[in-house]
Order: C-alpha cells, then sequence, then structure tokens
C-alpha cells in the first residue's frame, strides 16, 4: 500500500524555484493522491479477495495490456475524448496492477514505480530543474538521448522494442540515430533512395531470388519511412489511417452488393469497382 499520497502528487505537480524542488499542495493536488490511492487499495482488496486477480501475473495480462493501448490510440485517431477518458483508466488499471503484482512478489513497490518515474523525468530535463541552457526542441532531444548513454547504455538504439511494429520500430531507429546527427541533410536525397530501393528490389525479383527480394522489399520500407520522417509524418499512423480508409471503402463495396440481394462472390471486379469509387466521393 502507499504509504505516502504525496508520492503520488509529486507526479502530477513540481514546481521549480532556484533549482529547488517542491510540491504544489492545493486541494486539487491532494485530491489527485488521494484518488490515486483510492484506485490502489480497490487494487489491493481485489488481490487479496478475488480469486481471478489473485491468480494474474505480469505475463497473464501482458497482452490485455498491449490490447488497452491500441484501444487508446484508436482513441486519439477518432478524437473520441469521452472514450479517450475511459481507455486512459483502463490503461492506468493496467499500471496498477503490474505494480501490484511487483509488489505482492516483492520485485518491486509502487512507491519505487513513481519514484523511479519521478527521478527520470528530473534527471532528463536538466534545462528545466537544473541549470542547463538550451535553444530549441533539437537541442533538448539531443541532450535527452546523451543523458540515456551516460545512465549506462551501450548505445544510442537500446530502449527501442523488438515487439514494436516494423514500421514504429523503424520510424524510432531513424529518428534516435538522427538526434546524434546521424542523418540525410536533404530530403530530396532520402527520395533518391527510395528509388534506388525499389529497383534493386526489381533486380531481385527478375532474378527470382526470394530471399534476396525479401531483403530488398524491408529496404524500400525502410527508405520510405525514413522519407515519410523527413516529411514530418509517422508511417505507422499514416498506414493504420489508410487501414481504416480501405474498411471503409470496401464495406461500401459489400453493402451495395448485399442491397441486390447477391454475395461478393457473386459479383466482378468491373462491379466492384464502380462501387469502390462511388464510396470515395464519400470520404
Amino acid at each position: 500500500m502507499l504509504e505516502n499520497p504525496e508520492q503520488v502528487i509529486s507526479i502530477f505537480s513540481f514546481t521549480d524555484k532556484n533549482n529547488d524542488l517542491s510540491l504544489h499542495k492545493n486541494s486539487g493536488d491532494a485530491m489527485v493522491g488521494e484518488k490515486f490511492q483510492k484506485l490502489y487499495d480497490i487494487m489491493k482488496k481485489l488481490r487479496e479477495e478475488c480469486p481471478w486477480d489473485k491468480e494474474q501475473t505480469h505475463d497473464s495480462i501482458k497482452a490485455a495490456t498491449l490490447e488497452e493501448t491500441y484501444e487508446l490510440i484508436e482513441a486519439i485517431d477518432q478524437k473520441d475524448y469521452v472514450e479517450l477518458k475511459t481507455e486512459l483508466g483502463d490503461l492506468l488499471l493496467h499500471i496498477v496492477f503490474h505494480s501490484a503484482i511487483g509488489e505482492d512478489n516483492k520485485f518491486f513497490t509502487a512507491e519505487e514505480v513513481i519514484d523511479t518515474l519521478c527521478d527520470k523525468l528530473i534527471r532528463r530535463h536538466p534545462h528545466v530543474f537544473g541549470d542547463v541552457e538550451v535553444k530549441n526542441t533539437k537541442e533538448i532531444l539531443k541532450n535527452w538521448e546523451e543523458i540515456k548513454l551516460s545512465e549506462g547504455r551501450t548505445s544510442v538504439l537500446e530502449g527501442v522494442p523488438k515487439l514494436l511494429p516494423g514500421l514504429a520500430r523503424a520510424y524510432r531507429l531513424q529518428e534516435k540515430a538522427s538526434k546524434v546527427g546521424f542523418d540525410w541533410e536533404k530530403k530530396e536525397d532520402v527520395w533518391k533512395k527510395v528509388i534506388e530501393e525499389i529497383e534493386e528490389m526489381h533486380e531481385m525479383e527478375a532474378d527470382g531470388n526470394i530471399e534476396k527480394l525479401e531483403q530488398e522489399l524491408g529496404d524500400v520500407f525502410f527508405a520510405l519511412t525514413n522519407y515519410a520522417r523527413f516529411l514530418g509524418i509517422n508511417p505507422e499512423n499514416a498506414l493504420r489511417l489508410t487501414n481504416e480508409k480501405f474498411i471503409k471503402r470496401f464495406s461500401y463495396v459489400e453493402q451495395k452488393i448485399n442491397e441486390q440481394g447477391r454475395k461478393l462472390s457473386e459479383s466482378n471486379l468491373a462491379e466492384m469497382d464502380k462501387f469502390w469509387e462511388e464510396s470515395k466521393k464519400l470520404d
């Protein structure tokens, strides 16, 4: 159990006056701490008295944690802020759940989870909580990576999860490398690289070398991801939106054919293309 609600409050409300960190102690902050404490108390009670909650482990709920994260992203994409509030709560539940499991197994305590985060935020923002001066966001991001290395990491690329979707991971790897100066200077050169990779892919296709073709196709995706980054677009977000657009348009095609009392398999490409073009006008 959290013995000191102020540890919870601290994550939400720092001030920095002459490098002296103190807490905002107004009624709103106290309420946040009290509500977090109530949530944690509920979770501890569930872990003690509910057979299902008691049986759960980090492994048993990790898939659900990931699912809640995707549901949160979906609410953000849809700009559904009522749903976003709900999904934030669901994700917070999993954070508290994992914290309680860690505490029950004596891996760590909830206080240590919060303290670790607070320490990290302060350490990685010396321009806010220290005397470091920065000119812009680019310098902040560069300092962030340098601080990570000083914390014991051996590579700038450490910390990019292996389980991230391919496009998202490629984007993060490129982004992290760029923060320390390993990057193209002009987007035109990045586009030339895209064309070069496409041509190499076609060469492997002509050769019939499937293994090499797969590698070259990966290079095409990686180069396109880089170009997207130069355009200020996250390719994972872009592809997710396109997937949703495809679902919407294809569903329209299905609907129009179903309205005629026929199955999709009873249609033909020309008819489906006609309805597809209609669906595009509804976007």
